[in-house]
C-alpha cells in the first residue's frame, strides 16, 4: 500500500494539485496512508472522519440525500466527495461510506459488506464513482482492501488526467 500512496502523492505534487478526504467506514485510513508519505503535507489539505450522519450533514452532505438514499449509498459518497473538496478548496475530494461486514441498527440497508466511494475532480466538475464488496472476515483487512482500491483509482485518474 505504501508504494500506491507514494505514487498518488508524487502525482499530486507533480501536477501541483491538492486533495481532501471525507471518510466514514475507513475511519481516516486513506488519510493515514497518504500522510505516511513524505510530502503529503503539500497536497493533503484536510481530512474528516464523519462516522455519524449528523457530522456528514454538518460537513455539507444534504440531509435529504441521506434520508432518500441512506447514508450507505453512492449518492451519499458523491455528496461527501464534493462537500469536502468545496470545504477544503481542493482539486480532488474523496468520499467513502459503507459497511465492513457489520449491520447498523440505526441505518438498515440490504448489504452489510458493501462500500461506496466517489472521487470528485473540481477542475472538470466530474465524479469517478465505484463500489466494492469487502470479503475479509477481519475489519482491519477490509479497510485495507478499500483503501488500496481507492489508491488505485486515484492513481489512474491522476495518470490519465490529460
Amino acid at each position: 500500500m505504501i508504494e500506491k500512496a507514494e505514487r498518488v502523492i508524487n502525482l499530486l505534487i507533480e501536477q501541483k494539485e491538492q486533495i481532501a478526504t471525507m471518510e466514514s467506514c475507513t475511519g481516516g485510513g486513506l488519510a493515514n496512508a497518504l500522510t505516511n508519505i513524505p510530502g503529503a503535507s503539500e497536497v493533503l489539505l484536510y481530512s474528516a472522519v464523519t462516522y455519524s450522519n449528523e457530522y456528514k450533514i454538518k460537513m455539507g452532505v444534504p440531509e435529504e440525500t441521506i434520508e432518500k438514499y441512506t447514508v450507505y449509498s453512492m449518492e451519499t459518497a458523491t455528496e461527501m466527495a464534493k462537500a469536502i473538496s468545496d470545504f477544503a478548496h481542493s482539486d480532488y475530494g474523496v468520499g467513502i461510506t459503507g459497511k465492513l461486514k457489520r449491520s447498523d441498527p440505526n441505518n438498515i440497508t440490504e448489504n452489510d459488506d458493501l462500500v461506496y466511494y466517489a472521487i470528485y475532480d473540481k477542475n472538470k466538475d466530474s465524479f469517478y464513482k465505484d463500489s466494492l464488496y469487502v470479503t475479509k472476515e477481519n475489519r482491519f483487512e477490509n479497510k485495507d482492501m478499500v483503501i488500496e482500491r481507492i489508491l488505485d483509482s486515484l492513481q489512474q485518474i491522476l495518470k490519465n488526467k490529460n
